[in-house]
């Protein structure tokens, strides 16, 4: 990129240490540019930028408005920023930053840093050896239902579609109209009853991840493209951050969660980067373009 104006784009804080070297060699990040440190030296532990180099006339503002428009390219550049992220957590304590954080040059990125440093410092230093865990309670759909969310369910089957019985009935069928009234009946009840067992789910939960998680963040629950309709209805987003050696202790107690609630479902997932709480690091990234940032 010699010659091209460039921007320094930042994807998260990391704590320095010499496990670094090997990783960072070859580690390509964001548009396949190389991924390097930034950091001030004033300690060789201290936080420093993990940054590329990238295209100004691909990365400013303007450019950014429509790309983000773009899902594929959207898709693609987040995996990006993802990986570096997770190559970083292997090896250091790491402060995700939001997608597409960027500053005009080098020198503009350093001066963020050191004006955060010790808020960097600490937040690290509490983050040292914990990763976040997800956890999402679905509200698990009626086998054969093609319904809305808001319906939770399907058109019942017609009386008619029935088959006949092998024996005849003591008594005269129901009128089509009074089954249909009584399987909606039916539906609303049973749909009514995996939201209880939902929100049972959420109080047990909490209480059991309390026994192991240090902090945690409710996040509003995944809609839309960001869920897939077979899980069901997402009714709890949650994020945990978790000790390393709590982790098997933290899986195994939610595993036990759902076992009598057959009507949803209870997804656990990690470890990631510490994404919920990385709340300085935030605060540190509305320099030069906060209208970019998803």
């Amino acid at each position: 990129m010699t010659g091209e104006p460039s921007l320094t784009y930042v994807y998260a804080v990391a704590a320095l240490t010499p496990r670094l070297d090997g990783p960072l060699a070859h580690l390509r990040g964001v548009g396949d540019a190389p991924v390097t440190l930034l950091s001030p030296g004033t300690t060789p532990s201290g936080p420093a930028f993990v940054v590329s180099r990238v295209p100004a006339d691909q990365w400013a503002e303007d450019a950014l408005r429509l790309r983000f428009e773009d899902l594929s390219w959207l898709e693609d550049t987040a995996r990006a920023h993802h990986h570096v992220i997770q190559v970083l957590m292997e090896h250091t304590s790491v402060l995700p930053l939001r997608l597409a954080t960027l500053y005009q040059d080098s020198d503009r990125a350093l001066e963020a840093l050191l004006a955060e440093q010790d808020a960097f410092a600490a937040q690290l230093a509490t983050l040292l050896h914990q990763a976040e865990y997800g956890v999402k309670v679905y509200v698990v759909p009626e086998v054969g239902s093609s319904g809305s969310p808001d319906e939770g369910h399907g058109e019942p089957a017609s009386p008619a579609a029935a088959p006949p019985s092998a024996s005849p009935s003591p008594s005269p069928s129901p009128s089509p109209g009074k089954a249909y009234l009584h399987a909606r009946r039916a539906q609303r009840h049973a749909r009514e009853e995996r939201y209880l067992q939902a929100g049972q789910a959420a109080d047990r939960i909490a209480a059991r991840a309390a026994r192991f998680a240090t902090q945690s963040v409710r996040h509003p629950p995944q809609t839309g493209p960001l869920t897939r309709r077979e899980n069901g209805e997402n009714v709890l987003n949650d994020s945990y951050l978790v000790p390393d050696d709590q982790a098997d202790g933290f899986r195994a107690a939610l595993q036990q969660v759902g076992r009598d609630l057959p009507g949803v479902r209870i997804e656990v997932t990690g470890p990631w980067a510490p994404y919920s709480f990385a709340t300085p690091s935030d605060r540190s990234a509305e320099t030069d373009f906060p209208g970019t940032r998803p």
